[in-house]
């Protein structure tokens, strides 16, 4: 054994090199290109120019506005797809937060919303859930920002409603059967790779601007992670349960129903949660398209560069992802303390359900009768006082971090962006389309050259290169950032058991957080520039990286480290000799989570003046004259997730992941 390890690594380390090698022979022909056709070849399209494709999607936006109500395709399924999220999405605000049925307030008014938020969350979690949630419901209403809660709310449960009643059949089915599972996994895959923004062009096609529209790719967004993790909870279920079922006469449908169902409850509970998190950021999003709630809050703020407002609003929707994830996550956890317990569980805790439904159902009949307990009470003096504060704040920013923050702005900028910018915007775009394919062919391997390769040819197509150059620039500059953050915290987290346990919660409840909330912060201390949505990216992407790195590192054999101690190593050259080349598959896994994440926020960021994708997307929902182009942009950034995903996947699995 050991003479085959000692002939072995010295291929391995020559395989190496030589990808290496490889790597920056191909950058240095690139260099070498660019400096003899610079400037030539670069297919930049101004802002307010389009292209035959571009004005081929506004006829086919103008022709199905013209026949919406005379297509069959649209009056016996489109239009009745919309009517009836429509009436949910109304029938649910009527409830908790837009006046109807002839009143001037909500069915349910606040003081019912508070007491069934507290409710449920005790009957599904505990009583510290509960107080957490009555508190967090309470607190919108003291920012004056109650009605636009609620409309959030009942965006969310509606898309959350509709998702799982297709998403968890669908889980359960590729659970069982290996042929659905292998059929569902890429299209799970590529959902979960596009940017939240893709959405909204293509459905606003079919289904209009709106509340409808805005629901139905909430639920789209957040149906993957449900599906997957319903499969996975489903095919986790050990063998041999399934088999002692079987051996005693279970059938097909008792088998699911005893024995997958209530084993998997936990994790299905852990996919409702993630499917829930993933609702709440699309719904804030989609207020591009008109949703109503918080996020049009934000977006209105953003666009006016109106710190306070924006933070207030983003304060918000922080507190409801919060509420709405330990609601969810303690859910689980219960289910496992009611196992342990046993009866004893149940017996004291009916009687309190029951009295705990009967104070509830006064709270709701109050609200529904009294205008005092329908009408939040107060002027949203708290919400005035944190925008107040948070204008301050930012002013004082401004006055005096202006040196650091235009330092380290200039440095990165000027350091590492407008070279790389260049590189990629004014080169021929044949060259740099050879490049992406010579450098997938080496990371990625032969699949990964082939799909760049259409990747790129595609992107040509769009009409929209230079800008999706500028945000492939962006991209993998807030990458790099990342991963540095990475690797310093990960290997540190990995390395320490109490640097993971103090670090951990604060990134689990970053992760929580909308990609929206990140903008508000270096809004203020940075402007609007393409910076600050770099700046955001990076803090929105490096938690999944730390994380992932952390992992990987802890995951190195102790035995191993041990035997480099043993042999006279030093810290140093344990971390860079053993632990990351022996996690170098957590670092390409956590490149490929970085790269999808920063995508996602470099795309947002076009709300604070990023440009770019981001701008054309969020001009053509502005400028119907724009439409065409802002479609073409949301392509645009599909083929750019798909190619990153690809060739990252592709080098995972080469290293062993």
């Amino acid at each position: 054994m050991a003479v085959a390890l000692d002939k072995t690594a010295p291929l391995a380390g020559a395989r190496r090199v030589s990808r290496r090698t490889v790597v920056a022979a191909i950058l240095v022909v690139w260099l070498v290109l660019f400096a003899v056709f610079r400037g030539r070849q670069t297919l930049t399209l101004a802002a307010a120019d389009l292209t035959a494709l571009h004005r081929w999607f506004n006829d086919v936006n103008d022709s199905i506005g013209a026949n919406r109500n005379t297509n069959p395709l649209f009056l016996y399924f489109f239009n009745e797809i919309r009517l009836v999220i429509d009436n949910l999405v109304t029938f649910v605000q009527g409830l908790i937060s837009q006046p109807g049925g002839g009143r001037p307030v909500p069915q349910i008014g606040w003081l019912g919303v508070v007491g069934l938020a507290g409710y449920v969350s005790w009957a599904v979690a505990n009583w510290r859930v509960a107080l957490l949630a009555v508190a967090g419901f309470t607190f919108f209403g003291l920012q004056g920002l109650w009605q636009e809660s609620m409309d959030t709310l009942s965006l969310t449960v509606s898309a959350v409603l509709v998702a799982l009643l297709f998403a968890i059949p669908l889980g359960v089915w590729a659970g069982l059967s290996d042929r659905v599972n292998r059929i569902v996994t890429p299209f799970l895959d590529f959902m979960q790779t596009m940017p939240t923004f893709v959405y909204l062009a293509p459905l606003t096609l079919f289904f209009l601007i709106g509340p409808a529209s805005a629901t139905i790719a909430t639920l789209i967004y957040a149906a993957p992670p449900a599906i997957r993790i319903t499969a996975h909870a489903i095919r986790a279920v050990p063998r041999t349960t399934v088999e002692a079922a079987d051996s005693l006469g279970a059938t097909q449908r008792q088998t699911l129903l005893k024995v997958l169902l209530p084993m998997s409850r936990r994790t299905v509970v852990m996919g409702v949660n993630q499917t829930i998190m993933a609702a709440l950021a699309m719904v804030t999003i989609a207020a591009l398209i008109d949703a109503p709630g918080l996020g049009k809050t934000v977006v209105q703020a953003l666009q006016s560069l109106d710190v306070g407002t924006a933070f207030n609003a983003g304060l918000a929707i922080v507190v409801m992802a919060i509420v709405l994830d330990r609601v969810t996550t303690a859910a689980s956890g219960r289910e496992e303390a009611a196992r342990r317990s046993g009866s004893r569980f149940l017996t004291w805790r009916r009687p309190l359900l029951a009295a705990g439904a009967a104070g509830t159902a006064v709270l709701v009949y109050l609200s529904h009768t009294y205008v005092w307990a329908a009408e939040f009470p107060g002027d949203g003096g708290t919400g005035s006082s944190i925008a107040s504060a948070a204008d301050t704040a930012t002013t004082w920013a401004q006055d005096h971090l202006s040196g650091i923050t235009n330092a380290v702005r200039d440095v990165i900028t000027n350091g590492l962006l407008n070279p790389f910018q260049s590189l990629l915007t004014d080169s021929p775009w044949w060259l740099v389309g050879a490049a992406l394919v010579a450098l997938g062919a080496v990371l990625g391997g032969r699949l990964a050259a082939v799909t760049t390769a259409v990747c790129v040819g595609l992107l040509v197509g769009t009409g929209v290169w230079s800008d999706s150059m500028t945000t492939l620039a962006s991209t993998v500059v807030a990458t790099v950032l990342v991963m540095v953050l990475g690797v310093v915290f990960g290997v540190w987290m990995g390395r320490s058991m109490l640097v993971d346990r103090l670090l951990r919660p604060t990134l689990d409840a970053a992760q929580v957080m909308p990609p929206f909330v990140y903008l508000v912060p270096f809004l203020a201390l940075f402007g609007a520039t393409r910076f600050t949505a770099i700046v955001a990216a990076v803090v929105y992407a490096a938690p999944v990286a730390m994380k992932i790195i952390a992992d990987g590192v802890r995951a190195v054999p102790e035995t191993t480290v041990e035997a480099a101690t043993s042999a006279g190593c030093n810290t140093w050259q344990i971390i860079t000799k053993v632990q990351l080349p022996m996690s170098r598959g957590a670092l390409t896994l956590a490149t490929n989570q970085g790269l999808i994440y920063v995508l996602s926020m470099v795309v947002v960021g076009g709300l604070v003046g990023a440009g770019a994708l981001g701008y054309d997307v969020v001009a053509g929902f502005s400028q119907g004259e724009l439409y065409g182009k802002g479609l073409a942009a949301g392509l645009a950034i599909v083929l750019l997730g798909v190619m990153f995903d690809r060739i990252t996947q592709a080098a995972a699995r080469r290293t062993g992941v």
